[in-house]
């Protein structure tokens, strides 16, 4: 068998070394806030996970825990409390409308997870953790082509993204057609298709509804990255092209237990990846908030 599993460890052990050196150096305590008001376990183990990452990076960190209907009130206590330089909040929260409001009522300059909608002055803005984790994770494994120019660097990928949230799945496939890939991205209603043209034509992707199926595109994937939350799904190994990269982004394993029969590179999770991605904003908020106050 000639796939190779890669584990998220070693793709976030370069970003996490720099982060602690950075701090240590600088002689900063960055604070970092965690609202949990669920008792999704996925959530609780994001938080456990983010508490640990935290204490050995160096960064102070401080889980709140409240009843749902106090959390809007405690975000804003949060938003005014200039000893706090970073705030996550672990959804789903009420799974519904009121979690995307709840994402705009943290202030954008405290937004480690970058889901706010009002981007602020800062230069490279906030981007969302989970699609920068996974930008990383494509440069790691080479499937940016660094030959070509910047913004053209997935040029001849085609890539398939079975989760179409607001959080992760949408951003990610604007993220990686904007570089220059085919995106074809999924979710329960239909397939749309992130993409700036032949030939790379447009300077910014566009989206168009198709009528295609998911067997009419996984044998043609160069790259699928999962993310559907639930432990029923799992991609038929059986229509993968031979050689795909498969990302499991999913707290559940979304692929079949044979997927290193069609795989070239299987990476199961990218959780420490998204910490060190969310750490690093947590960081340049901090530089951000010195410079404003």
């Amino acid at each position: 068998m000639s796939c190779k599993t890669i584990l998220a460890k070693e793709i976030s052990a370069s970003y996490r070394e720099e982060l602690k050196k950075t701090i240590k150096s600088r002689e900063i305590k960055p604070k970092l806030v965690g609202f949990l008001a669920n008792e999704d376990p996925a959530a609780i183990k994001y938080a456990k996970f983010t508490s640990k990452t935290c204490e050995e990076t160096g960064i102070i960190f401080e889980l709140r825990k409240c009843n749902r209907e106090e959390l809007e009130d405690q975000i804003a206590k949060a938003n005014e409390d200039d000893g706090i330089h970073g705030i996550i909040v672990y959804y789903p929260v009420f799974k519904n409308h009121r979690d995307q409001y709840l994402q705009n009522t943290v202030r954008s300059s405290k937004d480690v997870e970058g889901l706010h909608n009002i981007q602020f002055p800062i230069k490279n803005y906030i981007i969302p953790c989970t699609p920068l984790a996974i930008v990383k994770v494509l440069k790691y494994i080479k499937v940016y082509n660094p030959v070509l120019s910047h913004g053209n660097r997935l040029y001849g990928r085609v890539i398939t993204i079975i989760n179409r949230s607001e959080i992760v799945g949408r951003p990610l496939a604007a993220l990686l057609a904007n570089d220059g890939g085919k995106v074809y991205s999924v979710d329960i209603n239909n397939i749309q298709v992130f993409y700036r043209g032949t030939g790379l034509k447009l300077k910014k992707h566009e989206v168009q509804d198709t009528n295609l199926k998911l067997e009419e595109i996984l044998p043609i994937s160069d790259v699928l990255i999962t993310g559907v939350p639930t432990p029923s799904y799992k991609v038929p190994t059986v229509l993968l092209r031979d050689g795909v990269v498969a990302i499991n982004f999913s707290a559940f394993k979304n692929f079949e237990d044979n997927i290193k029969e069609k795989a070239s590179i299987y990476i199961p999770t990218i959780g420490k990846v998204t910490i060190a991605m969310l750490e690093r904003n947590l960081l340049r908020l901090y530089d951000y908030q010195l410079k404003v106050n």
